[in-house]
């Protein structure tokens, strides 16, 4: 039976990225079939030392920060600042069909790896670059996903309304930006097939930022409403955020009339769905303290496990506050296979499996996270004229 291939197969990436939103781009490609190649320096990727947590993944003790997301990829360790491991670097970019970095704005020209070099030797490349702040007036600030919570006014939402502001428990900003990169360079690829025509995708994390805080950056664009921290509320729809029951606080979702009236049908109050305080989702929202008082009344009757599987029945959106354990086993429950292992023996690693579903050309899970210059050896060979 032979491999299936993945609807990038045979699309070269040449990965200079490093830390999360670059390497979360490439394991997203590499998962779709590409051969993606990880240039690191002679250190490693910063991920490698964030511990703890770590693994032991064949005798050594492994971050599993950088387990997370770095499988399908190959490693190759090269010091850009001597002559012959430059050689390979832009080797390896003349080839390739897509080249990320995430280096400050203009980092990689000391090394003649920029779009402009790069270009020059390999006119169809897609080049990706992904920055803090752009490479306009920006393009000298340094950019980590904490710094740009901060600054888009994300953390100013985020947290208890009395009060700091708070980060978010994963560097969503990160994520955010891998992802817009993954969907960029799609596109340019889809481009290229139409027109043979290379191009340089730029994706920026203070821009993805705004962008992914989607209907809260539209109330300020749109509406000139800047937004103020709420805890667990929304500014738009109730109810909508936790709420006590006689042993464990639980989510409950409502977004529209008729999950409200069967919300209080099952609670035994089915008129507060004809109360002209409650009637539309507008008029719940203005009225939520008195709203929320009422149903917590009523929800103190059962305990959480117990209304989440009535609530579910009638399909109103509910559920439990879990810890991340919980999260996977709730997966397991839903026949989703959250955890996929890669890799065999001593080198298996259990990960994350990615969310994409495709019925013609499923995501593959070829090879496990790389030792620092796992495949040094094999790719100078590959890379060096004979």
């Amino acid at each position: 039976m032979t491999e299936q291939r993945g609807p990038l197969s045979g699309v070269l990436v040449a990965d200079f990225s490093r830390i999360l939103a670059g390497p979360y781009a490439t394991m997203m490609l590499a998962d779709l079939g590409a051969d993606v190649i990880k240039v690191e320096s002679p250190e490693g990727d910063d991920t490698r030392t964030w511990t703890p947590p770590t693994r032991e993944v064949d005798g050594t003790d492994v971050a599993t920060y950088y387990l997370s997301i770095n499988r399908g990829k190959r490693s190759i360790a090269l010091d850009l600042r001597k002559p012959e491991d430059n050689a390979l670097a832009r080797e390896l970019a003349r080839r390739a069909d897509v080249v990320i970095e995430n280096f400050k704005s203009g980092g990689l020209a000391r090394f003649g790896l920029d779009y402009d070099t790069v270009r020059g030797d390999n006119p169809s490349v897609i080049y990706t670059s992904i920055t803090g702040f752009g490479s306009g007036a920006g393009a000298h600030v340094a950019g980590y996903d904490l710094m740009v919570q901060a600054m888009s006014g994300l953390m100013s939402m985020t947290g208890d309304p009395e009060g700091p502001p708070t980060r978010t428990g994963i560097s969503v900003i990160d994520v955010f930006a891998g992802n817009h990169a993954a969907i960029g360079i799609l596109a340019a690829l889809r481009h290229r097939d139409h027109t043979g025509e290379g191009q340089r995708v730029e994706v920026n994390l203070l821009s993805s930022a705004l962008a992914g805080m989607v209907n809260q950056s539209s109330a300020y664009v749109a509406a000139d409403v800047v937004p103020y921290r709420m805890g667990n509320a929304h500014p738009s729809v109730y109810p909508y955020e936790p709420f006590p029951t006689a042993d464990n606080d639980m989510i409950i979702a409502v977004a529209n009339d008729s999950q409200f009236r069967r919300l209080t049908a099952l609670l035994g109050v089915p008129e507060l769905a004809d109360d002209p305080r409650f009637l539309r989702n507008g008029d719940r929202t203005v009225n939520r303290v008195e709203l929320r008082a009422l149903l917590i009344e009523r929800l103190a009757l059962k305990g959480a496990q117990e209304w989440f599987e009535q609530l579910v029945d009638i399909g109103v959106p509910c559920g439990p506050i879990n810890t991340i354990d919980g999260g996977f086993a709730m997966a397991e429950r839903f026949e989703l296979d959250p955890v996929v292992e890669v890799g065999t023996g001593s080198r298996a690693v259990p990960t994350t499996r990615n969310p994409l579903r495709l019925s013609a050309t499923p995501v593959q899970y070829r090879l496990p996270p790389p030792q620092l210059n796992e495949h040094g050896p094999e790719l100078r060979t590959w890379l060096t004229p004979s």
